[in-house]
């Protein structure tokens, strides 16, 4: 177990403290942004960061273009917690839909939910997405759709289950004799005493979003230009990775810490909240 009742071991406090940091970012983007982050200065291009020696001016140096990495950063983090935030809230309504749908009616029904639970677990997503942004093009909502579908199934099973369970157990069973219709039952009754188990869930497929986005993005099939992401970020500076890697190392660094933080606490919410662990 990670912590005990009452304790919070030191990394949890460090992941909490980035965590809202990035989130600070994310919402003060425009306010804390010391450059616009599509600015480009061709005078200024490639100038190293200050740890390097650089100029004060630019904290974190400039790219190819001469265009701000801190600012681009800024930018960079509240479009990949948008998408990550966006696409987590999208699976997670669906999956816990469809797994209520298929708790209340069983049957045929819960059959079909099933089998498309198995289909959308056999088919490994990155094909599904690259296929579907090929096909399609892309948009930013079209992305944030296309994530959300990562990991639904996850969520279908998890309510699926929780429901079947909570169905079977007093409570569930009065409200429904009371006269209650389904939606108030899952609603009002049966949501609620399963939300633990869902949040949980959701703290472990946020960081897979967050990788996936940069992934998608890396191959240039994610977040497009002028607008821009950590994933977009790392892909463009790859090809200064010997000359300028401050270019990538600064968004790279994001992703794994992100990532990591948001890993420990979905552990630490499971041991927190699951009461065979306690």
């Amino acid at each position: 177990m990670l912590a005990q009742l009452g304790q919070v071991p030191v990394l949890m406090v460090i992941a909490v403290i980035w965590l809202g940091f990035m989130l600070a970012v994310a919402l003060l983007a425009d306010v804390i942004t010391p450059y616009p982050y599509t600015q480009i200065y061709l005078h200024n291009r490639l100038s190293t960061p200050v740890f390097m020696g650089g100029d004060w001016a630019h904290l974190l140096g400039t790219d190819e273009l001469g265009r701000d990495v801190l600012s681009r950063l800024i930018a960079s983090i509240r479009m990949s917690l948008l998408i990550a935030f966006g696409a987590t809230i999208i699976g997670a309504v669906l999956g816990v839909t469809l797994g209520f749908v298929a708790a209340h009616f069983r049957g045929f029904i819960e059959q079909i939910v099933l089998a498309l639970v198995d289909f959308s677990a056999a088919i490994p997503f990155l094909v599904l997405a690259l296929a579907v942004l090929a096909f399609f093009g892309n948009s930013i909502t079209l992305f944030i759709c296309l994530l959300g579908l990562h990991a639904w199934e996850r969520y279908a099973r998890i309510a699926r289950g929780l429901a079947i369970s909570g169905n079977a157990q007093g409570y569930a069973a009065a409200v429904h004799q009371l006269g209650a219709s389904p939606l108030r039952l899952y609603g009002r009754h049966i949501l609620p005493n399963i939300a633990s188990t869902l949040i949980v869930s959701m703290t472990l497929a946020f960081p897979e979003i967050i990788l996936l986005e940069s992934g998608l993005s890396f191959l240039g099939l994610g977040v497009q230009p002028p607008n821009t992401s950590l994933g977009n970020m790392v892909g463009f500076g790859r090809e200064y990775l010997t000359g300028a890697p401050w270019i990538m190392l600064a968004p790279a660094f994001v992703i794994t810490v992100t990532a990591l933080s948001i890993s420990l606490l979905g552990d630490w919410l499971r041991d927190k909240l699951d009461p065979t662990l306690t």
